[in-house]
């Protein structure tokens, strides 16, 4: 990234900070029919937050003031409450309750986002709704560089250093404070990938602050009791792969101002302007454990978009459609009778789209199982850009299984959404690949031509000798 674009990038979130920290000194400006602000909140006060435990059924649940933390952060605060209902007494901090509407005096007061895994009693700190009602309402984030991954486009292009970026990810979730307390991490939901390839993405998203777990891709709509809206307390989920394969973050939605959506009481990732699908959820249970609990959940139907992702909040708007990029993968096997074809639609998003497609494309490739040893994949690919040509390219692999495919895919997609020339969109990623049980490897042993010395039009004959790893040599003629 060029030292310009560094400057710009840091004034822009210079303008951010002060904004924000602006917006938050007048946060006492708020409508206190509606909503109450931490100068008015005292320890030993009663309240109660709202959220879903079970299908889409919002539920209340005591909750006691602890107390008011000022300035736990810069600029930012926390009410610390402790639940009195006994399912939370039992399952403690649940991940997933992030911005589940806490309300004291019968009023609105902000959202749970903080806990402490393992802590004996279900102790939350709770981030204040008048910091939360800032978001998407400080900085117009179309005029912002996004940055990306950040590739070095003064050197030649190389896959291999670009994957392992990816690989690296970008740490983006916040760190623990003494003792423990962190954000509430959102699950990640993942249906139709196989048990190895969760292992790869579960410590690639844990990374930026999501614990993958395995569940279903679409939640039942059996048993909802009608339509399923976003409302105070309801699931909110953020679908990144829709489909034949499903990955979703499932949170809580903290307050609805006409279409406006404001939800998790923290960061999905920090990002600052997003473009991610907005849905329904339903929870098919709470899973309490001692080292942490969490609600298990899937997405129902996507209805808004996401549009701003900021340290307090993330914010939407239902009615507008989110950008997602068509992704079709078609997979012939050698131990599959039939050749199986995937449709997605993946989250547009420069950090995100290339780590969840190689996830995605590594998952069809290995539903039937793991490669043997000896394997070699054929693949052609296509990335179709609005206002251009479509990208092809083709090319076959040996003995590495699927790595060098996914390498060169996840790679090329990351540098034509991260480049810094011009905002490129993507608009549909094609795969079609042929894996076979065998290695087509091999090395020239020797190579004879039939005269040393010729002239134009003159007939040579080359024989070649090839040698094959663990097999024999093979001559071939050619005149």
């Amino acid at each position: 990234m060029s030292e310009v674009m560094r400057l710009k990038r840091v004034f822009a979130f210079f303008v951010l900070f002060v904004c924000f920290n602006s917006l938050i000194a007048n946060a006492g400006q708020l409508d206190k029919s509606r909503y109450i602000g931490i100068d008015e909140i005292k320890r030993g006060m009663k309240g109660y937050c709202l959220t879903v435990y079970e299908g889409t059924k919002i539920e209340k649940f005591e909750l006691d003031v602890v107390d008011v933390v000022l300035d736990y952060r810069p600029g930012r605060n926390a009410i610390m409450v402790i639940g009195t209902d006994e399912r939370f007494i039992h399952s403690g901090t649940v991940h997933g309750c992030s911005g589940s509407p806490v309300f004291i005096d019968g009023r609105l007061a902000g959202a749970l986002a903080f806990g402490w895994d393992g802590a004996k009693d279900p102790l939350y700190g709770v981030t204040p709704i008048g910091e939360m009602l800032v978001a998407g309402e400080v900085v117009n984030y179309e005029t912002m560089d996004k940055g990306g991954f950040g590739f070095d486009y003064s050197r030649p292009v190389d896959f291999g250093r670009a994957y392992k970026k990816i690989l690296g990810g970008v740490r983006v979730s916040e760190p623990e404070f003494a003792g423990g307390m962190k954000k509430l991490s959102c699950p990640l939901f993942v249906s139709g990938l196989p048990e190895e390839v969760m292992g790869d993405f579960g410590r690639q998203m844990r990374g930026l602050g999501f614990e993958a777990i395995a569940g279903s891709g679409v939640g039942s709509k059996i048993e909802q009791g009608g339509e399923v809206k976003l409302e105070r307390g309801s699931s909110l989920a953020v679908p990144l792969v829709t489909g034949d394969i499903s990955m979703a973050v499932m949170g809580t939605v903290t307050e609805v101002v006409g279409d406006k959506v404001y939800g998790f009481g923290h960061s999905f990732m920090g990002y600052g302007a997003v473009n991610f699908p907005m849905a329904t959820g339903t929870i098919h249970t709470v899973v309490s454990h001692l080292f942490g609990s969490f609600k298990f959940g899937s997405p129902l139907e996507v209805v808004g978009t996401l549009t701003a992702d900021e340290a307090t909040a993330v914010y939407g708007r239902v009615g507008v459609e989110p950008e997602m990029i068509e992704l079709v993968i078609k997979v012939d096997r050698y131990n599959d009778s039939e050749v199986r074809v995937y449709n997605c639609q993946i989250a547009n998003n420069e950090i995100y789209t290339p780590m969840i497609l190689g996830a995605a494309v590594s998952g069809a490739g290995l539903m039937k199982g793991s490669l043997p040893p000896d394997n070699s994949v054929e693949y052609s690919v296509v990335i179709d850009v609005e206002g251009f040509e479509p990208i092809r390219y083709e090319n076959i692999s040996t003995i590495v299984g699927l790595g060098e495919m996914v390498s060169e895919s996840s790679s090329a997609v990351a540098m034509l959404m991260s480049n810094p020339y011009r905002r490129l969109k993507i608009k549909r990623l094609e795969f079609d690949f042929r894996i076979e049980a065998k290695d087509i490897a091999s090395r020239i042993w020797s190579v004879n031509v039939s005269d040393g010395s010729v002239k134009p039009g003159q007939q040579v004959d080359v024989t070649v000798v090839t040698e094959k790893y663990l097999g024999a040599k093979r001559k071939f003629e050619y005149r």
